[in-house]
């Protein structure tokens, strides 16, 4: 309101100027009288100050500032030039801002500096550090003194990290399983070069049949990977034998079967469904074979067969010499204090070995055994030589009391033994001359099927854990059964055994049990 006042202020005094002038005018001509001559012009000095007047009190939205603003400008661009030419100047070498992959190397480019066209870039001082071990950003600061002028310049450097993490799936990639159930997670883990273990960041989808795997690093970096699961049943079912694949019998003696387990990884326990065909004739020599065979509920089968043979006794020469084959042995067992602890790490290697046990030691660990899948087979109830070689009855009559405790605990009959010292041994001389050369004939002629050995450990004989591995992986070779000869009763095997296993394994050897179709390592008979 008031500048509206001001405006009309303004134009009345213009109106009233105007109004003066042309009375002044009036007086000094007079319209009827005066001629032209006689006509004097206004005052010039008070025309002036009407124009200025004028000027002075126009709106100031018709004024002109072009020529303020130009020379405005004029002012700032000398100012700029001056600066420029008159101050040092740093120029930077390179980027400016630079941005470095995490854990790479900074490299420091430097600056230049100019003052007057002489060049300090010698003169230039940095300070700041980087550590691209660590994200984040960084500057490095660059100064140059000239004179009574001190100028810096800075560089920003930004560390970033752009690298995924990485997830790695246990198990494969592509999974099968029944038909009939869920994926049951194996295993992942996620690692990433910055923020280090993962895992437990893991985001895990199902989607059809599918697994998605995904991970987000704290720089926003992601990752996934897939696990394509397939619901199809493709593996066969497994039957175990009880008893020996291979069996003998004495002609005339009654073929029991010993029995059989059958499972399948979707389909369960599948013993009632094992089919059992082919039959055995006592009475008559021969090779028979019975055939197991079951079939799951996807339809894949499988068979096994037990070859029967009776004869009138056993053919030493008969059974399959596999060559760089170890068997592992254990005499004398089972003990309380180690047999446990040779069975775990069995357990945990994936080996199977045969025990020579006798009537010494709990049950339990005979049952766990014949349960885990070695060969429980005979060696001596008393291993007491005076009883034991007094006679070939008194033989028997041992052998029968082990034997018995043996079908006892685990419900089969054991055909394989090993003579107490061995076959070769010559204490028996002590108790009845040429006994050993009558029992080796007439443990064969009664159908079992006896086993010396070719390595000994000498644990029997006191030697150490590093001699018992070394007096066994020293005399190994892929050219021969390897027999070993160890007792599970002695605490230096306990401690070798599971070297000498991964020696084994790590120079291509593999491991089995004794069965009665092991061909028999034999050694020289001396009485």
């Amino acid at each position: 309101m008031k500048e509206v006042k001001g405006k009309r202020k303004n134009k009345n005094l213009s109106k009233k100027n105007n109004v003066q002038r042309k009375k002044k005018i009036a007086k000094i001509v007079p319209s009827d009288t005066i001629s032209l001559k006689q006509v004097e012009g206004p005052d010039l000095k008070e025309l002036e100050l009407d124009i200025k007047k004028d000027i002075l009190f126009q709106p100031p939205h018709k004024r002109n500032f072009l020529p303020i603003f130009i020379l405005l400008f004029i002012v700032f661009v000398i100012a700029f030039i001056g600066m420029h030419i008159l101050v040092p100047t740093i120029t930077i070498n390179g980027d400016n801002p630079l941005e470095i992959t995490y854990q790479d190397q900074y490299v420091e480019q430097g600056a230049k500096a100019k003052f007057l066209g002489k060049d300090l870039t010698s003169k230039v001082k940095i300070s700041g550090a980087v550590d691209t071990s660590k994200i984040g950003t960084y500057t490095v600061s660059y100064f140059v003194q000239e004179s009574i002028f001190n100028v810096h310049q800075e560089r920003m450097v930004f560390v970033v990290d752009k690298k995924a993490p990485s997830i790695t799936l246990k198990g494969d990639f592509d999974v099968n399983i029944c038909p009939n159930s869920e994926f049951k997670e194996i295993g992942y883990e996620a690692i990433d070069d910055y923020d280090g273990d993962l895992t437990d960041k893991v985001q895990i989808k199902n989607k059809n049949d599918e697994v998605i795997y995904s991970v987000k690093d704290t720089s926003g970096n992601a990752t996934s990977v897939v696990r394509k699961i397939h619901k199809i049943d493709t593996t066969k079912p497994t039957i175990t034998l009880k008893g020996n694949q291979t069996t003998y019998l004495r002609l005339d003696e009654v073929y029991q079967e010993p029995g059989y387990t059958a499972t399948d990884n979707c389909s369960g326990d599948l013993t009632d469904k094992v089919k059992v065909t082919g039959s055995v004739t006592s009475g008559k020599e021969g090779t028979y074979t019975l055939v197991y065979e079951v079939v799951d509920d996807s339809n894949n089968k499988t068979t096994v067969e037990r070859k029967v043979i009776v004869a009138q006794g056993t053919d030493p020469n008969s059974g399959v010499a596999k060559k760089g084959i170890i068997y592992l042995t254990f005499d004398d067992g089972p003990s309380n204090v180690t047999t446990g602890a040779i069975l775990d790490v069995l357990k945990e290697e994936g080996v199977k070995a045969t025990f020579f046990v006798t009537n010494n030691g709990p049950d339990y660990l005979i049952k766990r055994i014949f349960d885990e899948g070695h060969t429980v087979a005979l060696h001596t109830a008393t291993h007491n030589y005076a009883t034991v070689y007094q006679s070939v009855d008194a033989y028997f009559n041992d052998l029968k009391i082990v034997s018995d405790r043996v079908k006892r605990i685990t419900g089969q009959t054991s055909k394989i033994i090993r003579f107490p010292g061995g076959s070769s041994n010559t204490i028996s001389r002590r108790y009845c001359s040429g006994i050993m050369s009558t029992l080796v004939n007439e443990v064969l002629s009664r159908g079992y099927r006896y086993y010396d050995w070719n390595i000994d450990s000498q644990d029997a004989e006191g030697a150490n854990k590093d001699q018992i591995y070394y007096n066994v992986t020293s005399n190994l070779s892929k050219n021969k059964v390897n027999m070993v000869l160890m007792h599970d009763i002695k605490t230096a095997t306990r401690d070798a055994i599971r070297n000498i296993i991964r020696y084994g394994k790590e120079h291509g050897y593999t491991f089995e049990r004794i069965d009665m179709d092991t061909y028999m390592v034999r050694q020289r008979v001396n009485n």
